[in-house]
């Protein structure tokens, strides 16, 4: 009946053979991190390090890193949490389907968080100090040590209670800038629930009290990242697919708020009323997050419970094991898309474009039925909806297309999604800009902190051309500018072009690109190849379609970096004929991407080497 804490889970998956203790010395400044990521990628084993330099606790490393894995540690919730999931989507559905029905039934008992005394909670047993706890740095040119898979929970001041609390996963950096010796920074980006809780709590006057807990059950961790309906609170959720009833106790410490009995850390106390520099961080966008001004977090109090473990994981350019997260949570969430996006079957924000960036959709196109030559209407309508409201608020390019176009066509099949909206782009009409907009924290493309551009691209309808699909079909370019060249078809219909180092300011149009797009606008070939990406590295961008996506994606601004073919502004509405062109190079402003310590490199592949203590686990 679920786990009750971290160390029966870890027990739990020794036994299933699916963990393994590693009892030599890591060095938990970048070699762990280098570790973990190398065993993500092999499929490797949970990894338990009992011998961490600079602290007592042992470290654990790559529990989510398999979708198996993720399956069987929340075997015993799973089914009734995709029964209630699915009850709140289509209720009705629970009736002619009674077996669901009991399944919901049974895990509604375990959504109710228990309350317990302080003397029954184990995260209480023992006090420490912040310079205990592991000091993990993921890349080179992080600020300091940081948590990686930490809880946040407050409470909203406007009403206290659990009903209207937030367990969040923001970065807490432990060390490092200009933190005090009893200071953390606690960085949570826009449109995050703890958000509303500080402005409340700023409103009143008042200092926002937060527990950061490390551990505990896993389901805590799944929940603190789930994107949850209206109504249905992080608490909850865990018992939920944790197939038991979180534990709550009273913290004792004048804080007013409960913490997470069963975790295996907690740092308790109040954000400071100014911020404090935070950064740089590498994060799983795959570049650096610089520095920047964040709330800090005044610490009162460091617990944790007898044979505490420190769950990690380090971030970088997808995949990784937070990828896993994200396919699970698709899954669960799926049934639910259409109650909170009407119209909308299917949304995919795409893991391998850094999530955010990129954001697929599949909707419906009802508004004129009697339409001969159908063109987007209703979708325009869903696609805003997509940007007004949730997580999906944050995504800067917004495709979507119609689903009675293709019912076969699903939105986590990319390669295909993509195939489909070029055969039935007509840039005239398509692309809708929003500028000077919200953006993604981590997202250097656009104008400023949180500040850049969004792109709709809808297209419905017959297909309007047969995509190229090889290097035999490109036929004769037209004469390029200076320093453009090496092209290579990447995707059908996708052609991807090396272009000179990119040299100008934000936000700030590229003469060199404009003359790009004009000179593609006499190719013979442009219909067949309706998208062209330019890109420092061609070879690389084409190499694969996560390539591709991620720089694509994860390099342009949508107004300042498309461009096309008799690019023209008619009544505000910027429109092109085909090519559509995206610059995806390099600016000089962006973040630098995540690259490993060569030297570090090397020693894991000697851990990794015959003899070594890492040898056969990938």
């Amino acid at each position: 009946m679920g786990y009750s804490s971290l160390q029966d889970c870890v027990r739990d998956l020794e036994a299933a053979g699916d963990l393994v203790r590693v009892d030599a010395p890591v060095d938990p400044h970048l070699e762990l991190a280098a570790i973990q990521r190398r065993a993500f990628r092999a499929g490797a084993p949970a990894l338990l390090f009992t011998r961490v330099t600079g602290t007592d606790f042992p470290v654990l490393v790559n529990l989510f890193g398999t979708k198996q894995r993720l399956r069987f540690l929340f075997r015993d919730g799973l089914a009734a949490t995709e029964a209630v999931l699915a009850g709140k989507a289509d209720p009705m559905g629970l009736l002619r389907r009674p077996g669901r029905s009991l399944k919901a039934l049974g895990g509604l008992g375990r959504m109710l968080p228990r309350k317990v005394r302080a003397k029954e909670a184990p995260v209480l047993a023992r006090r420490a100090a912040l310079k205990d706890l592991p000091p993990l740095v993921s890349w080179p040119l992080d600020g300091g040590p940081f948590i990686t898979l930490p809880l946040v929970y407050s409470e909203d001041p406007a009403r206290p209670g659990v009903d209207a609390s937030n367990l969040g996963m923001y970065r807490i950096q432990l060390g490092g800038n200009d933190y005090g010796a009893d200071e953390v920074g606690l960085h949570y980006q826009i449109h995050r629930g703890i958000g509303v809780h500080h402005a409340h709590a700023l409103a009143a006057g008042k200092a926002l009290a937060a527990r950061i807990h490390v551990g505990g059950p896993p389901a805590l961790t799944v929940a603190a990242v789930m994107p949850l309906p209206e109504g249905l609170s992080e608490l909850r959720f865990a018992g939920l697919l944790g197939s038991r009833r979180v534990r709550l106790a009273p913290g004792g410490d004048g804080l007013g708020l409960p913490v997470l009995a069963e975790t295996d850390f907690c740092i308790s106390g109040e954000l400071l009323p100014d911020t404090r520099p935070e950064g740089p961080f590498g994060d799983h966008v795959g570049y650096y997050s610089l520095r920047h001004d964040f709330p800090a977090l005044r610490v009162v109090s460091v617990t944790h419970r007898e044979g505490a473990i420190w769950p990690y994981t380090s971030v970088g350019q997808p995949p990784q094991e937070d990828t896993v997260f994200g396919d699970f949570i698709h899954e669960l969430t799926g049934p639910l898309v259409p109650q909170v996006f009407a119209g909308i079957s299917e949304v995919h924000a795409v893991d391998a474009a850094g999530v955010h960036p990129l954001l697929l959709a599949l909707g419906s196109e009802r508004y004129t039925p009697w339409e001969a030559a159908r063109r987007p209407r209703e979708l325009l309508t869903q696609a805003l909806h997509l940007l007004g409201t949730t997580q999906t608020a944050l995504a800067k390019y917004v495709l979507i297309t119609a689903q009675e176009d293709a019912p076969g066509l699903s939105s986590r099949d990319v390669a295909a999604f993509l195939a489909h909206m070029l055969e039935r782009a007509d840039f005239r009409r398509d692309l809708h800009f929003l500028t000077q907009s919200t953006a993604d924290t981590l997202d250097y493309t656009g104008t400023a902190l949180n500040e850049g551009s969004k792109l709709i691209w809808a297209s419905c309808g017959e297909a309007r051309r047969k995509l190229g699909t090889g290097a035999d079909d490109l036929g004769p370019l037209p004469e390029l500018p200076q320093g453009f060249g090496a092209p290579q078809v990447a995707l059908p219909g996708v052609v991807v072009l090396r272009g000179p180092r990119h040299a100008r300011g934000r936000g700030e149009p590229d003469p060199a690109m404009e003359e790009l797009a004009r000179r593609l606008g006499v190719w013979e070939r442009r219909e067949r190849f309706p998208l062209v990406v330019v890109a420092d590295d061609p070879d690389f961008c084409a190499a694969s379609l996560e390539n591709l996506l991620w720089v694509a994606f994860t390099r342009s601004d949508p107004a300042a970096d498309c461009y096309g073919a008799d690019a023209r502004i008619t009544a505000r509405h910027w429109s092109c004929e085909a090519p559509l062109v995206i610059d995806a190079r390099t600016k000089p402003f962006h973040a630098p991407p995540l690259v490993e310590d060569p030297a570090v490199s090397a020693r894991v592949d000697k851990l990794a080497a015959p003899g070594g203590p890492l040898h056969g686990l990938w």
